[in-house]
């Protein structure tokens, strides 16, 4: 097998991964936008506002995210590109909805640094998984363990309220999800090479999606553990 000048099988430079690599980070990115904006939206809108403040809707739109999130996960097969890119937009407009509280609790330098933060972090980690030799299979297993621990950690701290657990449930989600945007690039860059996907038809379309899905949930999980850690509230 022949490599490139960094390191990177040749296959995996030319047409078979720019595609769908293009169209994943494009959705993505229009994903965390969306996310944005309606978060915004929410804070400066007083009936929106109004929703927010209500335990009811706020619980009803967290329960619609995570059934959104089930039926991307386990039925893309099944949809449409269209289909799935609606069910895309829609969880990601929720979800701004549901973060637009952070706007109330910390001030909007600590935001932005946690933003940009986050973004820093996801790009070095985004250019490891792609361009690594290392099989980062192997790692998933350890990150799924330590994502799990750290949500049983973080609903133990629900009756705790211990300050120092908070702590470490923060610096580990970190880690996580620092190593799951590494193996989602690698494992997403792999399956570029599937040569189903080479045109841009239905399959390259669901593939996107999800895709884009998974790194947006690992984007935006890295921006609320920095606030979490970093953040000063108002």
């Amino acid at each position: 097998m022949n490599s490139g000048t960094l390191g990177v099988p040749s296959e995996m430079i030319g047409v078979e991964i720019r595609p769908l690599l293009r169209r994943v980070y494009f959705w993505m990115t229009v994903g965390v936008l969306l996310t944005a904006i309606v978060a915004l939206l929410t804070v400066t809108t007083p009936a929106l506002l109004s929703l927010l403040q209500s335990p009811v809707i706020v619980f009803g739109a967290l329960i619609l995210e995570f059934v959104l999130v089930v039926i991307l996960s386990a039925a893309i097969q099944r949809l449409s590109p269209t289909a799935a890119s609606l069910l895309f937009f829609t969880y990601a407009g929720l979800l701004g909805f549901s973060l637009a509280g952070i706007f109330l609790v910390y001030t909007l330098n600590s935001i932005a640094a946690a933003f940009f933060s986050a973004a820093a972090l996801f790009g070095i980690m985004t250019l490891v998984g792609f361009l690594t030799r290392a099989d980062l299979t192997r790692l998933g297993t350890y990150l799924v363990v330590g994502l799990v621990g750290m949500i049983v950690a973080m609903l133990v701290n629900l009756f705790l309220r211990s300050s120092m657990l908070e702590l470490f449930v923060s610096l580990i989600g970190i880690v996580v999800f620092t190593g799951l945007t590494a193996y989602d690039t690698q494992k997403i860059a792999r399956m570029s090479r599937d040569p189903r996907l080479q045109a841009e038809g239905a399959a390259m379309g669901r593939l996107s999606i999800l895709g884009a899905l998974a790194l947006y949930l690992d984007f935006l999980n890295l921006f609320l553990l920095l606030l979490r850690l970093l953040g000063r509230r108002r």
